[in-house]
């Protein structure tokens, strides 16, 4: 038998532990109780990020709201010269490799200014790739440019007239070295057979960055051939304050445009050709008279 006094040690020491269970329960129903009468005693870290997130949702659609109607469309010339050129089944003449040679350069001189000697089915395409920039055309044929207007009436454009003929080609070849065709100065005024003199005065007084000779027609002898654009180009290049510029051109497989290129552009200056077309690249020469037409 146990002594009477371990008995009643060991009976309060339950009733110790009895009473101390049931206060551990009161307190913690007590708590429940007040979390489900008392939302926000939720934890603040959770409602904060619910918070955060409803705002952000809110101010999302709050700035699509406010977003003005062209916020998110691509420019119109753009959008329609897109629709031309899926719609047709008329390509340009020069081809993917040779149009990717004067794209790459307007991708790092757009906007700017950019001249091209004819108005044909590509007109669309580098009027839109120079966008935010002025595109000029020079076309030799008058019924070609209304129609193309009514097509494409944003399209700047003005008719040319040419005195040469292919079959004249050699002899302006001679012309051309003379002293009066390789001094510089503006093509206006030039007392070279070669210059164009009468295009429209704000094509002169114009800086263009970059030159397209691309017409007028010169696959047969009685065509007016390209020699005085490629020779006015040139000068045009030549004759701009400061700077320089780009020319193109096409068609070099032929003789006028392979020889008048490389004798009036400088094999010097020649920074490429893909397939028919040959880029330029040439300085001004006013800010040193005393430079050599070509470089050696």
């Amino acid at each position: 038998m146990r002594p009477k006094t371990s008995q009643a040690l060991t009976s309060k020491v339950l009733l110790l532990g009895v009473f101390i269970a049931f206060l551990f329960l009161f307190v913690l129903r007590s708590s429940i109780s007040s979390s489900k009468e008392n939302p926000t005693s939720a934890p603040v870290l959770q409602t904060f990020a619910v918070k955060t997130s409803n705002n952000a949702i809110e101010e999302a659609e709050a700035k699509s709201t406010n977003c003005s109607p062209s916020c998110n469309k691509i420019p119109r010339p753009l959008a329609q010269a897109l629709l031309h050129y899926t719609t047709s089944t008329i390509t340009p003449q020069q081809t993917l490799k040779e149009i990717s040679v004067t794209a790459k350069v307007l991708e790092k001189k757009s906007p700017c200014n950019f001249l091209v000697f004819g108005l044909g089915h590509d007109s669309f395409m580098w009027s839109a790739l120079n966008y935010g920039g002025r595109t000029v055309f020079l076309e030799e044929d008058e019924a070609w440019i209304e129609q193309i207007k009514r097509r494409f009436p944003t399209l700047e454009s003005y008719h040319v007239k040419y005195d040469s003929k292919v079959n004249q080609a050699e002899n302006l070849m001679d012309v051309g070295k003379g002293p009066e065709c390789t001094a510089i100065g503006d093509p206006k005024y030039s007392m070279c057979e070669l210059a164009l003199k009468s295009l429209p005065n704000e094509i002169y007084e114009t800086k263009w960055d970059l030159i397209m000779v691309d017409a007028p027609t010169g696959y047969y002898e009685e065509a007016p051939g390209r020699m005085t654009a490629i020779y006015t180009a040139g000068m045009m290049a030549r004759n701009r304050e400061e700077g320089e510029t780009d020319v193109f051109v096409h068609d070099v497989n032929r003789v006028v445009e392979d020889k008048f290129s490389s004798a009036f552009l400088c094999q010097g200056y020649m920074k490429k050709q893909v397939g028919r077309l040959r880029r330029f690249t040439i300085p001004s020469h006013r800010d040193g008279l005393d430079k050599p037409f070509c470089p050696e």
